[in-house]
């Protein structure tokens, strides 16, 4: 695409591009969105510049997928909403309250409140569908976790949560239909009932390209992509759905409140489009990533509540800021960043026409 900045450097797009933006305050007026800073790369810019990107697009909530040091010194005194990640693999140690305490102690204590620690990530899509064996060690890892917290007196400041696969879902359409899948019943209420009484909330991630890439013979574009499009009715609701996203996050509630909890925030840990992929993975364009995510910050700036809660903001964290050359997987896994490593837009997202709307 001829438009798009190939060879320019990192600050010179950044002072070129964003910052004149910055002044007509678009994106800052979007307080519910975030972004994922993943890390699986061999070429990412250092913590520092990543930052500097953050700033200029006036972002303040971002997401890392653990407690990498280097992020967390660089991230002090930047008023940066951060979430930092327990590892899948160290929920079984930190089940152990001793185990937890000290980890909290290591690696979350040193850097608060300097650094804007507002939540831990306790693992990343425990269960997605292919096997339960770290369902159990979830609860009793959180638990003991925010008990460190809650001793350390840091609990009402740093809440504790774990981003969901969306299979945890065994039906999630209609939204009304929503209900969780038999392997997490064991695990679920008291799940709900941690988050329920600390107040946490239940994170998500929902891809709807995921189902238009299975289904592309049978499901709108439009409608996964946030653009105008007759939607759907739910029959049992009357609620009107104009795309994916807002529906399946309202399974969600659907799903918790047939547990007996219908009070509990439901945020978006993860979504987002990849702007390129291998010839079977329909739907993966520069062109989609860009409309995609182009319309989910449109809809923030507008602070956006789904149809089943219309007003209350969701809160989306956009995946993800780079392409990680390291990921493993298909094509896709490697493409879902708004950024290259140099700091140039992989794609146009748009932001500049939707000033002039």
């Amino acid at each position: 695409m001829a438009n798009l900045p190939t060879k320019a450097s990192f600050l010179h797009f950044l002072l070129g591009f964003f910052l004149t933006l910055s002044g007509f305050g678009f994106i800052q007026e979007a307080q519910s969105l975030g972004i994922n800073y993943g890390q699986v790369g061999n070429n990412l810019p250092q913590p520092q510049k990543v930052l500097e990107l953050l700033r200029s697009l006036k972002l303040n909530k971002a997401r890392i997928y653990d407690t990498n040091p280097q992020i967390l010194t660089a991230f002090a005194n930047s008023n940066v909403d951060l979430i930092v990640t327990v590892e899948n693999d160290m929920l079984a140690t930190l089940s152990d309250p001793s185990q937890a305490l000290q980890w909290v102690q290591t690696r979350i204590k040193p850097f608060f409140p300097t650094t804007k620690i507002t939540e831990i990530a306790v693992g990343n899509e425990v269960y997605t569908g292919e096997g339960t064996a770290l369902l159990t060690q979830l609860v009793p890892a959180m638990v003991s976790i925010h008990a460190a917290l809650a001793r350390l007196g840091l609990d009402r400041s740093i809440k504790v949560s774990t981003p969901n696969n969306l299979a945890v879902l065994e039906e999630s359409y209609p939204p009304s239909a929503g209900r969780f899948r038999p392997e997490v019943a064991a695990i679920m209420p008291q799940f709900l009932r941690f988050l329920a009484a600390s107040r946490a909330p239940f994170w998500i991630n929902a891809y709807p390209y995921f189902a238009y890439e299975d289904s592309p013979d049978k499901i709108r574009i439009d409608y996964v992509l946030l653009n105008p499009n007759p939607g759907m009715v739910d029959p049992n609701t009357g609620l009107h759905y104009d795309n994916m996203l807002y529906a399946q996050v309202d399974a969600v509630i659907f799903a918790m409140a047939r547990l007996g909890f219908g009070g509990i925030e439901v945020r978006v840990s993860e979504t987002g489009w990849p702007s390129r992929g291998d010839v079977n993975e329909v739907g993966a364009t520069f062109h989609n990533a860009a409309v995609y995510n182009r319309n989910i910050l449109r809809r923030q700036q507008r602070n956006e509540g789904t149809p089943l809660r219309p007003n209350a903001g969701l809160e989306i964290y956009v995946f993800a800021l780079f392409n990680e050359d390291m990921k493993p997987g298909p094509t896709s896994e490697r493409n879902y960043g708004l950024f290259q490593p140099d700091g140039t837009m992989a794609y146009n997202v748009g932001l500049s026409q939707l000033l002039t709307r």
